[in-house]
Order: C-alpha cells, then sequence, then structure tokens
C-alpha cells in the first residue's frame, strides 16, 4: 500500500532523515519508536507532503507521491492526526469533523459522524463544545474522528498518547484496536511500547533518522536490552 525508499530530509542546513525505507501494508499497523529528536515526526510530515524529500521516493497504491501538495496526498485516501492536534479551535464538534466530511478512500462502509462519535463517546457527549474548549484528551479524540472522516485508506498518527492522563490514553488505543479490527492500515508513532505491542503487527525503531531495528508480531526478538538501547534516557 504504502512503500518509503531510501528518503533524505532536512530542516533548513541540518539533515534530518538519512535514507528512511517501509512499507505499510494494507490493514496492517505499523508501530514507529524512538527517543525524542530521532526524525519520527519528520518522517510523518514528509509523507504528508508537509516536509520536502530530497531524495528517495514515496509510493502509495503504485504511484510516486512524494512530489504532491499535503491536500492531494490527502484526497488520495491518507488521513493525519498531526503532533500537536491541531484541532479547529473556534469550531465546535461537530463542525471540525463535518468540515472535512469526504470519502476519499472509496471506502465501501465510509466512516459518519454516527461511527466516530460511536468510536469515541465522549465527543458524543459534547457535539456543540468548540475545539478549545475541550481537554487535551478530547482533542485528540477529535483530531483522530476527524482524519476518519476522509475516509482514509491510512491514518497516520503522530504522538497518539503524548501528554495524556493513563485512562485518556487507554481509550484511543482501544479506538485503535477497533480500527485495526475494521481492516484500516495505520502508521502510529508513541513511545507506549505496551499498548503499542497489543495493536502492532510490526514494530520499527528510529535512531538518527534511520531505521534501526525491526520485528514482527509475536516480536521474538524484542527484549529488555532492545528496549533500553532504543528508548532508554
Amino acid at each position: 500500500m504504502l512503500m518509503v525508499t531510501d528518503i533524505t530530509a532536512w530542516h533548513g542546513s541540518a539533515q534530518i532523515l538519512f535514507g528512511v525505507s517501509l512499507v505499510v501494508r494494507p490493514g496492517e499497523v505499523v508501530a514507529l519508536m524512538g527517543r525524542n529528536g530521532m526524525g519520527k515526526s519528520t518522517l510523518i510530515r514528509a509523507l504528508m507532503g508537509l516536509c520536502r524529500i530530497r531524495s528517495g521516493s514515496v509510493t502509495w497504491q503504485g504511484r510516486e507521491i512524494h512530489r504532491l501538495p499535503p491536500y492531494r496526498i490527502a484526497r488520495l485516501g491518507i488521513g493525519l492526526v498531526p503532533e500537536g492536534r491541531q484541532v479547529f479551535p473556534t469550531l465546535t464538534v461537530r463542525e471540525n469533523l463535518l468540515a472535512v466530511a469526504a470519502n476519499y478512500g472509496q471506502l465501501e462502509e465510509p466512516f459518519t459522524l454516527e461511527h466516530v462519535f460511536a468510536l469515541f463517546p465522549r465527543l458524543a457527549e459534547r457535539p456543540g463544545h468548540l475545539g478549545r474548549e475541550l481537554s487535551g484528551g478530547e482533542q485528540q479524540m477529535l483530531a483522530i474522528a476527524r482524519a476518519l472522516m476522509i475516509n482514509p485508506r491510512l491514518l497516520l498518527l503522530d504522538e497518539a498518547g503524548e501528554g495524556l492522563a493513563p485512562l485518556v490514553r487507554e481509550e484511543i488505543w482501544q479506538g485503535l484496536d477497533h480500527l485495526r479490527r475494521r481492516g484500516l492500515a495505520i502508521l502510529v508513532v508513541d513511545r507506549d511500547i505496551d499498548a503499542l505491542l497489543r495493536i502492532s503487527d510490526r514494530l520499527l525503531f528510529m535512531e538518527k533518522g534511520s531505521i534501526v531495528w525491526q520485528d514482527e508480531h509475536p516480536f521474538p526478538c524484542l527484549d529488555s536490552s532492545v528496549k533500553l538501547r532504543y528508548l532508554g534516557v
């Protein structure tokens, strides 16, 4: 579905990505982990056209997309939940969702307001609240729901549970597990390794702008030394 081949990217004069390659297959959940500053968010931004790729390629369903603007990438059926949530602060929950509603992924059973409200009942209780009036966890749920309203075939989540209370994080992980069982492909960035192990088909670690370790479920090679090396402080 998604094939990333040897991409490089810079912020100004500083190179951030060094020949990153990965694939996401249909219906697969791929978890991307690593310490802060290792290039994970830059990779997500690069996939959505928000950060220019200097070399390499990004192919979506057989078509190169790395030269397309972000809105055209979204219209191909790729949804983004950005770091920091970035919900529309002066729109209500309902307006945040309806503002982007489309079926870009051409799903046979598209997501609707009813679907995303069932996925995140907290949002169903606050349809008239402005985005800025929601808690951090509710804003994250809204950001995920908003991305689902374009009906993507691939969902990109940057820092899915960062800074959220444990109970709220668990609600989000349960929601992602539901999406996995529905067959939605997901590339998710987070540091909650225990939660990611529950829902992921494949686990990748980034270090200094490169993919340095990966394994597939049931992760027979993942042990405490790997966790310490790539996640320890």
